[in-house]
């Protein structure tokens, strides 16, 4: 039985690819690189903001921590201007609020930048909130999604995993847990099931036959 819901953020519960696409070509313009499309950020994002500046930057950029903790500040302070919900989802999540069904946040995404995404998006929503703070490694590496379980006293095999990439795929395998995959985020049916998606979710009307 699922007794939490446990999502990812970025193109799964929030369309952020906007604000980060302007993030990036904001330090890529910042170093004197060239800029890249809304498409190429959509390639490089769902591995951790390390991981996007390092794809974003041209082949042998050497100052890729320079570039990093650049991004890292104005990335945490944006408006988020951008950045808007999906269609029907305030509606789905209203009715796994009222079901009784605990939900939580894991994400790669800085924990700094997604406190201030879910104070502005969802106050007093989320009973866990967990981002990259360092304190463990980042998804597909199950650490975060167990301590998520465990802060909210469910079994693993109680949570339901949503995500849109292909590392909240592997995610919710390795914690043992229930995966769904959204196809109304950053990648396609084909992407997922070759990292070994099952379960796909149309929209989020979809969800509620999972549970």
């Amino acid at each position: 039985m699922i007794k939490a819901v446990l999502f990812d953020l970025d193109g799964t519960l929030l369309d952020t690819l906007d604000d980060i696409a302007a993030r990036v070509n904001e330090m890529l313009r910042a170093f004197s690189y060239p800029e890249i499309s809304r498409e190429e950020v959509q390639k490089y994002i769902g591995d951790g903001a390390l991981r996007l500046v390092e794809r974003a930057l041209p082949r042998g950029a050497n100052n890729i921590d320079e570039c990093f903790a650049f991004f890292k500040k104005h990335f945490v302070n944006s408006d988020n201007a951008l950045t808007k919900l999906f269609a029907g989802e305030e509606e789905a999540i209203d009715k796994l609020r009222a079901r009784g069904l605990k939900l939580g946040i894991v994400t790669n995404k800085s924990q700094g930048a997604t406190d201030r995404l879910i104070r502005k998006f969802f106050p007093d929503v989320f009973s866990f909130v967990g981002g990259d703070s360092g304190n463990f490694p980042c998804k597909p590496d199950p650490a975060l999604a167990l301590f998520a379980a465990l802060s909210l006293r469910v079994a693993p095999a109680e949570c339901l995993f949503v995500g849109d990439g292909e590392t909240d795929v592997q995610t919710a395998l390795r914690a043992g847990m229930r995966g769904v995959s959204c196809l109304w985020g950053y990648r396609t049916r084909e992407q997922l099931a070759r990292a070994g998606a099952k379960d796909f979710a149309e929209n989020f009307g979809d969800l509620e036959k999972f549970l």
